[in-house]
Parts: structure tokens; sequence; C-alpha cells
């Protein structure tokens, strides 16, 4: 299912002096580009049949690896990994991000530097849902959408991120325009609890971050249980398209 994508390393350093480096593998033409960060299950067959909605509609698709086999989904065993890698993901941590965000602000940037990038949307899903909202304060990023941010997953009430890179998100949306954040009604591990705390983070005063509530019980909107979502789902991927489209193609 990999065919036509270009597989390449890249490494870059956290905040705190780490080097962080995993595979990246991009198909499509040179911008814009969406950048979609994987959701706990892996780079299955329904993220590249996500991604190859974009490149469909003319964008440059770029999926990070950072965890797992390529081709098929390995919950049980992608959490054992995730939990391997505590120093790239603090699943449990609340009011901080995860170092591995430094690394995903560095690839946003040498795809700009070198590789002839414009416009940058990105889509984080589940785990990585709140790394979507982080890389918002990056300027080389002009639309995100979160899919069912679930971090931390052990405290609803919370988000995975500080509270100056909260304000800082916060004034490049009012500066760039809102981003999308999307989950199922029924989720058990993005609950209404997630989106009350993500409203209250950013929409007190302006919606900066669209919420999206899809009928059922399902957990991986724009994935696993895009199908299951029916015809809530299609519409919310037409919305993101959009969505894209507009912050992302003119520039």
């Amino acid at each position: 299912m990999l065919d036509g994508y270009e597989k390449y390393y890249f490494s870059a350093q956290t905040a705190k002096g780490k080097m962080i480096g995993h595979d990246v593998y991009s198909r499509g033409a040179q911008q814009p580009t969406i950048v979609i960060i994987q959701e706990l299950p892996g780079i299955g067959p329904e993220t590249l049949t996500l991604a190859n909605r974009f490149t469909d509609q003319g964008y440059r698709v770029v999926l990070p690896h950072l965890f797992g086999p390529l081709g098929k989904v390995a919950l049980g065993g992608n959490l054992l990994r995730v939990f391997c890698m505590r120093k790239e993901f603090h699943l449990f941590a609340k009011k901080k991000r995860s170092p591995v965000v430094d690394w995903l602000r560095a690839l946003c940037q040498d795809l700009k530097d070198n590789h002839g990038v414009g416009g940058i949307g990105v889509i984080g899903m589940c785990l990585t849902g709140n790394f979507a909202m982080s890389l918002m304060a990056d300027e080389n990023v002009l639309a995100g959408v979160a899919s069912q941010p679930s971090m931390p997953i052990n405290i609803q009430s919370e988000l995975h991120m500080s509270d100056a890179e909260i304000s800082s998100v916060r004034r490049r949306l009012d500066a760039q325009g809102s981003m999308m954040a999307l989950r199922f009604e029924g989720d058990l591990l993005c609950t209404a609890e997630k989106f009350q705390a993500i409203d209250r983070a950013f929409n007190n005063d302006s919606e900066r971050i669209r919420l999206i509530e899809l009928p059922g019980k399902g957990h991986s909107v724009l994935t696993l249980d895009f199908l299951k979502g029916g015809q809530f789902a299609e519409d919310a991927l037409q919305d993101i398209l959009a969505y894209f489209a507009r912050q992302l193609k003119s520039a």
C-alpha cells in the first residue's frame, strides 16, 4: 500500500537537547502539504486511504512513521512501543507537551526550507491529536485538525499542553484563523469532558477551535471508524477538505 511513497530519514533535536529520528514517507505534489501524524493503532490501510483522499485533491501527504508496523494496525503492540518511547511520548503528562512535538516542528521547518513546501496543514489523531493543536503555534503550519485528541488519557479534564503553549496557539489562531477538532459523541477515550477542556482553554471569548461531535460510539473518526460514522463522517471529511483548501491553496 506504500507504492508511490518516497522514504527518507529525518532527525532533529528537542528543546532539551535530545536527538530524535524517524522515517518519513511522502507522496504527491510538492505543495500544499498535509502532515498526517499517526494514531496509536499505526499507519494501517485506513490511514493510507485517508492520505489518498488528500493526494487525489492535489496535496502532497507526509506521513511520519513514529512507531509500529506499516500497512497494518497493532494496538496492543504499539501501546507497548509507546511506553518504551516514554522519553518521546509523555502519555499521562498534563500541562506540558511530548518532546516528539519538537521533532514534528523541526520536520515542518525542514519541509519549508528543503522541500519547496509553502502551506502546511497537520492532522493529529488520538494520542497525537493534541500535537496538531501544539503545532498551530508554528508559523509554518497554516491549518490543523485534531481528531479525537485524547491525551492525557487518564485526566480528561486537562490538556497535553502548557499554559504558555496554549497562549501561543491562541495568538496564532487569532491571526491565522480557527482550526478543527472532531470526536464521536460516545467516545470513551476522547470524552465530552476533553472537549470541554479544549473549549475552556481556547474558546472562552472567541471560537478558535471548531468542535465537531459526530453521533455514535466510535473513536477514530477519520480512519478505523470512518465507515461506522457513515454520512456524518463523510460530511466531516468534506468539511476538512474545504477548510484545508481555504487555508492552504492560496499560500
